[in-house]
C-alpha cells in the first residue's frame, strides 16, 4: 500500500549559511545554480559541502602512560518500535513539544516530557543488556521538491502519543520516593581483581534492596515510613557495602569509605529534587532553551510525524553506535546514575557557537574531518554524525541549572580541569544511507526549532544515565583494563 506524502515547504536561508562555518577553516565549497549563485527559491545549498574538497581538522589528544584504552558498546538498536517525540525531559520537562522537533529515542521506552528518574527506573528499554539509559538526538528527513509516492513500510512507523504513559509519569513525579546515595560512582578507580565480584555482586545487591524498598513507599503512611522503610534499608545497605569495604581489606588494599552511601531518605510528596526535572530550564542553559509554552502541550502531529518547520521522510539511521571511552589522561570513575549529559546547542544560531560542535562527516573520514555543514560524500560513503559527549564530571552532581555546570569537555589534551573527574566518554555514531543524488541536491536536513531553519551547526544529542550499579561498574572495568566489551 503507498500514500503520498504531502509537498515539504520548509526550506533553509541564507542567513543560516553565514552562522555555519566549516569546522577548522576549511574551505567551503558551496553548490549553486548553473550561473554560481546558490539557489534563492530552494535549499541553501551552501550548507552542503563536497568533504573531499574539506582540509583534515581533527586532532586527537596524544595518550599519556596511563591512558584507558577500552571501550564499552551497548546495542539498543535503531528504534526499531518507531519511538518519537517533540519532548525533551532534561531541557523542557514538563513542556510537551519542548522541542519543537522531532527526536529519536533508543534504551529507555518511556522517555517523554514528563520523564523522571521514578519512571525511568520503572521503565522497559531497548538496550540488550538491561541498561535504561536515555539516549535520544534529532531525527534526520529528506525533504523533496514534489510529492512522491513511498512505500508506506518504509517510512520510519509513527508513534501515537501514550497519554496513559505521560499519566503515570506525572504522579511517578508528584509521588513520594526514596531517595539513595549512588554507590558505584564512589568506587575508586582501581577494583583489585580478588575484590571485582564481591564488589558486582554488592552492587546488585544494593539495586535489590532498593528496589524493594521503593515499592513499599506509597503503601506506607507516611508517619510510618521511617520506621517501615528508611531505618531497615539503611541497615541492610549498611551490611552490603561493609562487606563491599571488607573486599578490599582482604587484597591488601585501602577501602573506599562507603558508610555515607547507607543512608536514604523519603521525598515527601512535591519536594522532588531541584535537578530532577523539578524547575523549568533557563536561557543560560544554550541548548533547547525556554520556549513560549503557549499552545505547546497539545502538538498536532499528522500521520508521519511532521512538525510546523521540520516535514519530510524520517531516514532510520543504518547503524547506532554507542560506544563509552577511556580518558588519554588516566583512568576514569563510574558515572552516578540519573546524569544527565549534553552534547552540541540546538539553538547554536541564536546562542552563539561556545556550546555547538562540529558532527557531520562521511564514513571513512572520520579521523579526519568533522563538519558544522552537511556533508556530500564520495561513492560509496554514508552521511554520518558523530557526538562525543563531555566526560569531565564535578563528582557531586547529576545535573546543573544550565545542564552544563555538572559536567564539561577536557581540554585539547584530553585532561579535566583541576576540581573535576573523568567519567567514561559516550560517543554516539549515527550512520545514514542518504542516496548521493539527495546530498548533491541538498534535500536532507536535521531537525531543528524553526528559527534555527535546519543550521547543520544545530546538531546536537541527549544522555540520561540510567543504567543499574552493577552495568556502570562493568563498563568501568571494562575501559580501565583497556578491553573491548560489547553488551
Amino acid at each position: 500500500m503507498a500514500f503520498h506524502r504531502r509537498k515539504s515547504t520548509i526550506w533553509l536561508t541564507a542567513a543560516a549559511a553565514a552562522m555555519a562555518l566549516v569546522a577548522g577553516g576549511a574551505a567551503v565549497v558551496a553548490i549553486g545554480s548553473s550561473d554560481g549563485a546558490a539557489l534563492a527559491d530552494g535549499p541553501d545549498k551552501s550548507l552542503f559541502v563536497d568533504i573531499t574538497k574539506v582540509k583534515q581538522n581533527v586532532k586527537k589528544p596524544k595518550p599519556e602512560n596511563d591512558a584507558t584504552t577500552g571501550t564499552f558498546t551497548v546495542n539498543c538498536g535503531k528504534n526499531e518500535n518507531g519511538h518519537f517525540n517533540p519532548d525533551n525531559f532534561i531541557a523542557q520537562p514538563g513542556v510537551r513539544n519542548g522541542a519543537q522537533h522531532l527526536h529519536d529515542y533508543v534504551g529507555n521506552l518511556s522517555t517523554n516530557a514528563d520523564s523522571n528518574n521514578k519512571s525511568l527506573q520503572k521503565a522497559g528499554t531497548t538496550c540488550k543488556n538491561g541498561d535504561k539509559s536515555a539516549y535520544f538526538w534529532p531525527v534526520v528527513r529528506i525533504v523533496d521538491e514534489e510529492a512522491e509516492e513511498a512505500d508506506q513500510a518504509e517510512q520510519a512507523p509513527p508513534k501515537k502519543d501514550d497519554k496513559a504513559q505521560q499519566d503515570k509519569d506525572k504522579a511517578d513525579k508528584a509521588a513520594a520516593r526514596l531517595e539513595c546515595p549512588d554507590v558505584a560512582s564512589l568506587l575508586p578507580e582501581d577494583v583489585p581483581d580478588g575484590a571485582q565480584a564481591e564488589v558486582d555482586k554488592g552492587l546488585a545487591d544494593v539495586e535489590k534492596v532498593t528496589e524493594e524498598a521503593e515499592k513499599k513507599v506509597d503503601a506506607t503512611k507516611a508517619q510510618d515510613r521511617d520506621a517501615a522503610i528508611v531505618g531497615p534499608v539503611r541497615e541492610k545497605r549498611a551490611a552490603i557495602l561493609n562487606k563491599m569495604m571488607q573486599a578490599f581489606s582482604k587484597q591488601g588494599k585501602q577501602a573506599p569509605d562507603l558508610n555515607a552511601a547507607a543512608a536514604c531518605e523519603i521525598k515527601e510528596a512535591g519536594e522532588a529534587a531541584a535537578l530532577d526535572n523539578g524547575a523549568e530550564n533557563n536561557d543560560a542553559a544554550q541548548a533547547e532553551g525556554v520556549e513560549n509554552k503557549k499552545n505547546q502541550n497539545n502538538p498536532e502531529e499528522n500521520a508521519q510525524n511532521e512538525l510546523e518547520g521540520n516535514e519530510g521522510e524520517i531516514q532510520r539511521p543504518a547503524v547506532v553506535d554507542l560506544q563509552f571511552r577511556g580518558s588519554p589522561t588516566g583512568k576514569v570513575v563510574a558515572m552516578p546514575k540519573f546524569l544527565r549529559v549534553l552534547y552540541g546547542d540546538a539553538k547554536a544560531g541564536q546562542n552563539g557557537p561556545k556550546n555547538a560542535k562540529a558532527s557531520w562527516t562521511c564514513t571513512g573520514f572520520e579521523d579526519k574531518v568533522l563538519m558544522d555543514k552537511y556533508p556530500i560524500c564520495p561513492q560509496g560513503a554514508k552521511v554520518k554524525r558523530v557526538h562525543d559527549f563531555p566526560s569531565c564530571w564535578d563528582g557531586k552532581n547529576i545535573d546543573s541549572a544550565n545542564h552544563r555546570d555538572h559536567i564539561s569537555f577536557p581540554d585539547a589534551n584530553g585532561k579535566c580541569k583541576k576540581g573535576t573527574k573523568a567519567v567514561p566518554q559516550l560517543r554516539i555514531s549515527l550512520t545514514y544511507n542518504i542516496p548521493l543524488n539527495v546530498q548533491k541536491e541538498g534535500r536532507y536536513l536535521v531537525d531543528s526549532f524553526p528559527e534555527e531553519e535546519h543550521n547543520p551547526l544545530t546538531d546536537h544529542d541527549d544522555f540520561a544515565n540510567v543504567m543499574s550499579q552493577q552495568i556502570m561498574n562493568r563498563l568501568v572495568n571494562c575501559v580501565n583494563t583497556g578491553k573491548k566489551c560489547r553488551e
